[in-house]
């Protein structure tokens, strides 16, 4: 039993979820959850770093079109008790680009973090059609 639960946990893997991604829910109406979970048939944790959280606060403040898809992703982070990977004050494209390598996928509609995520190997899950979440991975 302890070496079973021990394997599952060592064979967990991380995905990030990019402030820009946890705002797809009320942008396009769909449920990214339910969606990373029919893409990823693997073990795997949802991560956000501190600062996507103070990212969509600032969004929240400063108003616009973007203002009720903030609020809605900070309600799912807590509906969702999504863990919150503490850091330090950078912004949250090069805190995820730093923590990112092989084994580790991040959620992303950033074409820019998804380049050079992918050319740093890791994987991305992506929106397409702005109906369903794809997992890419880079070619090799």
């Amino acid at each position: 039993m302890f070496i079973s639960t021990y394997s599952n946990l060592m064979a967990m893997r991380k995905i990030i979820l990019d402030t820009n991604f946890l705002m797809i829910p009320a942008q396009f109406r769909v449920d990214i959850f339910s969606e990373i979970e029919r893409i990823c048939k693997f073990n795997y944790r949802l991560l956000i770093f501190e600062e996507s959280i103070s990212e969509l606060e600032k969004i929240i403040q400063k108003g616009g079109r973007n203002k009720m898809a903030a609020k809605l992703a900070l309600k799912l982070i807590k509906l969702k008790n999504l863990e919150t990977i503490k850091s330090e004050k950078k912004d949250a494209d090069s805190l995820i680009l730093e923590s990112a390598g092989k084994g580790t996928f991040v959620a992303t509609q950033d074409m820019l973090l998804k380049k050079a995520l992918l050319n740093k190997g890791a994987s991305v899950i992506i929106l397409r059609q702005k109906k369903y979440l794809q997992l890419v991975e880079k070619a090799l």
